[in-house]
Parts: C-alpha cells; sequence; structure tokens
C-alpha cells in the first residue's frame, strides 16, 4: 500500500505575469506526493483557468482518486486505468503520473528518461516570455533582467499594443522573436493587417494570435499568414492531429495540458507524424515541473521552460539557469 498526500503552495512572482486573458502577482500551484516509506516521489500541478482548473477542484479531485483505490497500485498501467475511471484535470493527472514515475524511477533505480526511453539532454536553450506590459518600459525591463542572453524572446500581447510592444522588443535586441497573442484576436484578416506591419522586424513565428474554436480561421490563416503559427491553447490532451496540420506549422506541447509523461511523449511523436514542428512549452511552475518537461526535450525544435525563473523564491532547485541555457542539477 502506497501512501499519497497533496499540498497547495503560493509562488509569489517577481513581477506581474500579465497575457492577453488576465494578470497575476502569485500562482497557486499542488505538489503530489507518494511513498512506500523507503521511496518517494513528487509531481507538479499547475492549474490553468483557461481550462476551469482551480485548486479547489484538483483536491476534490484528489481526494475522489483516494476513495477509490489510488493507494492501491502496483503499475503505471493500475494508475492509467483509474485515471481512465475517475477522469481529473489534466495538471492533476500529470501531477498524479509523474509523482508515481518519480517513485518507480527511485525504487528501480532509473533515470526518468531511462524509463521514456528517451535520450537525457543536459544542457536545454529556453526561450523567455515578456509579459504585457507598457511599451515604454520594455527597454529597461530587458536590460534590468538581462534578457539578452535569451534566444530566442516570446513576447506577449494583446490586441491593442500589440505593434508597439514588438517594436519596442525589437528596438533593444537582435533576438528573434516569437509573439504569443493566447487567443486575442478573433478576427483573422484584422490579425494579418498587423503581421504585414511586421515587416522587417526579426519574428520567428506567432503563437495561438485566435481563439482554438476559430478552426476555418486558422486553416485561412495558415495559407496567408508570412510567419508561421503555432497553436497553443489549441492543444489539450487528445489532439485532433488532421485538423491541426491544416491549421498550423507547429505544436506547443505542454506536460500539464497532455496530462502525464506518457501522453505528452505521444503528442510529440504524433506532431512530427504529421509533419508539424514540436515545442514543448510550461506554465508558471517550480524547477519540479520544469525538470519533467526537460526530460522529454531531445530532438524539440524550441523549448519555453522559463517558467521558474519569474518566481521570488523557487523551492526545489531541481535546474539552473546559465547564459540562456537550462542545466539539471544532479
Amino acid at each position: 500500500m502506497l501512501t499519497w498526500h497533496i499540498e497547495t503552495k503560493v509562488l509569489s512572482l517577481r513581477y506581474t505575469w500579465k497575457i492577453s486573458r488576465n494578470a497575476a502577482d502569485s500562482k497557486i500551484n499542488l505538489f503530489v506526493r507518494v511513498s512506500d516509506q523507503q521511496f518517494l516521489g513528487i509531481g507538479e500541478a499547475a492549474p490553468n483557468v483557461r481550462y476551469h482548473e482551480t485548486p479547489e477542484l484538483l483536491l476534490q479531485q484528489f481526494q475522489n482518486l483516494l476513495r477509490n483505490g489510488l493507494a492501491y497500485i502496483r503499475s503505471i498501467s493500475e494508475l492509467e486505468t483509474l485515471l481512465k475511471l475517475y477522469p481529473v484535470a489534466n495538471s492533476l493527472r500529470f501531477a498524479v503520473e509523474s509523482a508515481y514515475v518519480h517513485f518507480i524511477c527511485w525504487q528501480q533505480q532509473l533515470t526518468v528518461s531511462q524509463f521514456l526511453k528517451l535520450p537525457q539532454p543536459e544542457t536545454v536553450p529556453t526561450i523567455f516570455s515578456l509579459p504585457i506590459m507598457a511599451p515604454e518600459l520594455i527597454g529597461d525591463f530587458i536590460k534590468v533582467n538581462n534578457l539578452t542572453r535569451f534566444s530566442p524572446l516570446k513576447v506577449k500581447v494583446n490586441q491593442t499594443d500589440a505593434l508597439v510592444l514588438v517594436q519596442a522588443v525589437a528596438a533593444v535586441t537582435v533576438s528573434p522573436i516569437i509573439i504569443d497573442g493566447n487567443e486575442a484576436w478573433t478576427n483573422p484578416d484584422e490579425l494579418l493587417v498587423f503581421l504585414r506591419e511586421l515587416n522587417g522586424l526579426p519574428i520567428l513565428f506567432i503563437e495561438q494570435p485566435l481563439p482554438a474554436s476559430q478552426l476555418e480561421a486558422y486553416q485561412y490563416l495558415k495559407k496567408q499568414s508570412p510567419y508561421p503559427i503555432f497553436a497553443d491553447e489549441s492543444v489539450t490532451n487528445e489532439p485532433d492531429f488532421e485538423k491541426l496540420r491544416a491549421q498550423f506549422h507547429g505544436i506547443n506541447m505542454k506536460l500539464m495540458k497532455a496530462g502525464g509523461y506518457l501522453n505528452g511523449l505521444r503528442i510529440l511523436q504524433e506532431t512530427r507524424a504529421y509533419g508539424l514542428q514540436p515545442m514543448i512549452g510550461c506554465m508558471v511552475e517550480t524547477s519540479l515541473g520544469i525538470w519533467s518537461a526537460m526530460q522529454l526535450c531531445s530532438g524539440i525544435h524550441y523549448a519555453d521552460l522559463d517558467g521558474f525563473l519569474i518566481l521570488k523564491e523557487e523551492p526545489f532547485g531541481m535546474v539552473k539557469e546559465e547564459d540562456g541555457q537550462l542545466i539539471l542539477n544532479k
């Protein structure tokens, strides 16, 4: 019999994290622990309000798993069966599955990459994301935080100030720029006007500018856009790749939305199989979640794993960053 435990932790941020749909000065993440009194595994959940996930919901769902036999599972396949019978939010599913995988790996003296049958990258270059702010503040923000060590830089934008925000970044760095709209636009033709105004700027690609529900608009946009379009909010735990490849050039897979290592790996494999560019992203997470994502980074085009770098206090110390490179702490 295993002992399972969950706890919440308030993570204060170094600055206001603002995207097109919300802003926050702190995040509440949850941490799942599983132990047999000798070996321990820990997994992280970062609830996402975009998908109606809350700490309260995750706590309720975890208790339901306990009531229905979580303590008695003896294998990954048994855990998967339980999670199919009693579905939970994807972020909690990842926390539970990753905690159990970490437990098994410690017990069997395996690395997580060995368990997943993947090469383990020692270092991973990460994208760094800038939150939405007044355009006149961007230059100082990049300088004070020494953000020129990262390449590419990602700029969170809203529809109103998108052009001046991107221009402000381009004025102070030679880094390629990724534009992340977080579904800020609703009209693809208005979006195309904006994209054409970017001519001459070092734009790498555009991430999820329209709502995920606008399937036909994305098909139109993919044909018309001067830049590649990557999916984020359009991809959760069961992506429809036939539809996605007609809408996007690349896929941003996040373990908190995939719901586990195994499904995240499947999504990355299918991304490649459908001729799309794979990317790994994150929520605001501790180094535990980032360390987990790094296990899947072999052969990835882009890694956007900066979520732990905006925390005032990072509790685990499992990853360090040097000159824009993420390094696994042993």
